[in-house]
């Protein structure tokens, strides 16, 4: 297995899968994290290098502070690409111009260029204080969402009659040790 801030990951499982095992991240932003750090598909946890690893970790101790992701344009049909000997520090991608703003939108918005959709991500701890804080403040402020939490009584509009056991075990005052 292996352990990574705090969470471990099965070795045998795939990795985007295995990413899941995080709190706040699904199997979307999880396929979004392999393509950005360039883990395949079809590669297992055991399989991962320790470079991978050391990446993975350092992303997701701090996404907001991770170098943004290189745009590379499509190229035109003359185009030849370079030999295989030129180095990488000569193949750059192309400067964004002052004037284009990137937009959070993940749509497309007439821009080229679109805002990194993991550059705010948050999880595990980050995530459940969030969580925490939104229903402190629900309750406070007196909205019938918060009124219900205070209840322990389904939030959402679920039938209260015979299915909110599980909402009266989630829904108590002390949510997350």
């Amino acid at each position: 297995m292996v352990h990574v801030l705090g969470v471990n990951l099965p070795d045998r499982q795939l990795a985007r899968f295995a990413l899941t095992h995080f709190y706040g991240i699904g199997p979307k932003v999880s396929h979004r994290l392999c393509a950005r750090l360039q883990i395949h598909d079809k590669c297992r946890i055991r399989d991962l290098t320790a470079n991978q690893i050391t990446s993975l970790t350092a992303f997701l101790s701090s996404p907001s502070t991770a170098p943004p992701v290189p745009r590379f344009p499509l190229a035109s049909p003359d185009f030849l690409p370079p030999p295989p000997s030129t180095p990488v520090q000569q193949l750059k991608a192309p400067e964004i111009p002052k004037d284009v703003k990137a937009k959070p939108s993940g749509r497309h918005n007439g821009n080229r260029f679109h805002a990194d959709p993991l550059q705010g991500l948050k999880i595990e701890t980050d995530l459940r204080r969030e969580v925490r804080e939104n229903i402190a403040h629900q309750r406070m402020i007196g909205s019938y969402v918060g009124k219900r939490h205070a209840m322990g009584l389904p939030v959402r509009g679920q039938n209260t009659q015979t299915n909110a056991s599980t909402a009266r075990k989630l829904n108590r005052i002390e949510r997350y040790a």
